[in-house]
């Protein structure tokens, strides 16, 4: 993680407060994807913590399909956290991109992802869904 100023953690465990213009955190991660798309996902979260609150998400990652092949992941969101525990309940707006033509069907869906991301244990799960 990267932040400017205030950590996630901080801001999470209630030792500090989100300033009046908000915070900055960016935040690396990497799992595993199933389903259609199975394979690995890499990437960087760029939070945007706002004063009440709401954290708006910024994403931008890579899948790596189980037979090698690429797909940029690009979605924005919100995650709103939950009053009293240390977790956060996530909705994303997910768009992926590919010039492999195996794969080239994802550069036409839509696709939504709802789930929630753990501060404490630092797991993210999320059920896609496609148009």
């Amino acid at each position: 993680m990267t932040d400017y100023g205030i950590p996630l953690l901080s801001i999470v465990s209630g030792q500090s407060k989100v300033p009046p213009q908000g915070a900055r955190i960016d935040v690396a991660f990497a799992g595993l994807a199933t389903g259609r798309l199975t394979g690995s996902v890499q990437g960087v979260d760029y939070l945007r913590i706002r004063a009440d609150g709401r954290i708006d998400l910024d994403i931008r990652a890579t899948v790596e399909t189980k037979d090698g092949c690429r797909i940029a992941l690009s979605a924005d969101g919100v995650g709103i956290p939950r009053a009293t525990e240390p977790v956060a309940d996530l909705c994303e707006n997910v768009m992926l991109t590919t010039a492999e033509e195996s794969y080239a069907w994802v550069n036409t869906r839509q696709v939504w992802a709802v789930g929630t991301v753990n501060f404490d244990t630092g797991k993210i799960h999320l059920d896609a869904y496609m148009q």
